[in-house]
């Protein structure tokens, strides 16, 4: 008997994207054979985005796509834009199971339900205060690196943003439950664990004896046989004494994303970001000095409702004096029932990729001159993956998201190398395996 083929795809952010990972793993654990989308398949899941309303158009179009792929298909759609807006998903023809970002666990069992004909259709659940972290297949990102969400939800209220409405209040995994997955992943010879989440620094607030993010890092860094725990993206108000100083352990990468969204105070107060500038710059600045050379990232908007060229300006000097190795930019879009979008002095299109193109190119200069320190010099790569197979090249990253790529004759994927590094090219530092280091 053949296996059901299934195809799957996601939109938007990283956690999402490892979702899916994680959805693929319960229908391989169900029989199913998974097959590039959109290749005709029995099964389609879309995992959507909402953080913009071109996310919210991607993600039509791609429901429909996998609806013209195989009209016979069953059609599963989850993730935030499925949350936020099931009845503009189920107006889609061809559309038979919207779930949202609660028991994405029973995916399987709906869609076998829904093969049989008895498909239920919306069953998008609205988020509550106390209900439980939904427990997923940890996703192994490649031979080398895995990932481990250990939070989901968010209690930051920001003007612009959708995602608390379509992720809910927080809910951490338990620390026993995280502990206990470090160990099994590092058991099975994974070199690098990253830890995410929606609001990864609030880890643990919403659990009985509030543990803290620190406190989590604190169990897992003891950890025999651990080589890196990678952080990713924490708000700057969730720096505590506590969390800066674990993050001095070795063993911690020291590449930090940090969300600045805006280097202008007016405009972070308008955007109910609770911090300014001057604090963002301090608590670089401070973090810098327990890890000298570490990377800095961030995340910043423009065209927020009222942001005039001098706030932009403050943006500029604010990311320059940070001297970040890069920045995501975002151009601010509405999100239907946030503060923002309705607010006055909403910025034209054309202004907001003028300023989103300035900033990318000041992100390329900055990320150009961040690696340039480190040419000459050897540090450790974890290899990921073949860059070009039939020319033997393969890419990995240091432990400050360096991106190196390098010759070697045998496939070394999974293994942590010292890599001279030698010269930047386009989107890798090229450099040669130390032999004899």
């Amino acid at each position: 008997m053949t296996s059901p083929r299934v195809a799957l795809a996601s939109l938007g952010c990283k956690v999402n994207q490892n979702e899916l990972e994680a959805i693929k793993h319960l229908f391989l654990g169900e029989g199913y054979q998974v097959v590039p989308f959109p290749q005709e398949a029995d099964v389609y899941v879309i995992h959507t985005c909402t953080v913009t309303h071109v996310s919210d158009s991607k993600s039509r179009k791609l429901i429909r796509r996998a609806v013209r792929a195989n009209p016979e298909a069953v059609v599963a759609v989850t993730g935030c834009y499925a949350q936020v807006a099931p009845g503009e998903v189920l107006a889609i023809p061809g559309v038979h199971i919207v779930i949202g970002t609660r028991e994405r666990h029973r995916l399987p069992e709906l869609v076998r339900r829904a093969r049989e004909g008895k498909a239920p259709l919306n069953l998008v659940q609205e988020h509550e205060a106390g209900e439980a972290f939904e427990e997923l297949p940890v996703v192994e990102l490649s031979r080398a690196r895995a990932f481990l969400k250990i939070q989901e939800g968010c209690r930051e209220i920001c003007t612009y943003c959708i995602v608390p409405y379509a992720r809910g209040p927080l809910r951490s995994r338990r620390p026993e439950q995280a502990l206990a997955e470090v160990k099994r992943l590092v058991e099975a010879g994974y070199q690098e664990i990253v830890l995410a989440g929606v609001h990864t620094g609030a880890y643990g607030q919403d659990l009985p004896e509030k543990v803290t993010l620190a406190g989590l890092l604190e169990l897992m860094i003891k950890v025999h046989g651990l080589k890196r725990l990678r952080l990713s993206s924490i708000d700057p108000l969730d720096f505590t004494p506590e969390l800066k100083a674990i993050l001095a352990e070795e063993v911690i990468c020291p590449h930090f994303h940090i969300p600045l969204q805006s280097g202008d105070n007016s405009i972070l107060e308008a955007m109910g970001r609770r911090y300014t500038a001057s604090y963002f710059l301090e608590l670089v600045a401070d973090l810098r000095s327990r890890r000298p050379r570490a990377a800095f990232t961030s995340d910043v908007m423009v065209g927020f409702p009222g942001e005039k060229e001098h706030h932009f300006e403050n943006t500029v000097a604010t990311v320059k004096a940070a001297a970040l190795a890069g920045i995501h930019v975002f151009p601010y879009s509405p999100r239907r029932g946030t503060p923002a979008a309705t607010m006055p002095e909403q910025v034209p299109p054309e202004i907001k990729k003028q300023r989103e193109a300035s900033l990318l190119q000041l992100g390329r200069k900055l990320a150009d001159s961040y690696a340039r320190q480190f040419l000459g010099e050897t540090l450790e790569v974890l290899v990921e993956r073949p860059l070009n197979s039939a020319a033997g090249v393969f890419t990995g990253h240091t432990s400050n998201y360096l991106a190196v790529a390098f010759a070697a004759d045998t496939d070394l994927s999974g293994q942590l190398l010292p890599v001279k590094l030698l010269e930047l090219k386009k989107s890798f530092i090229w450099g040669k395996i130390e032999k004899d280091v």
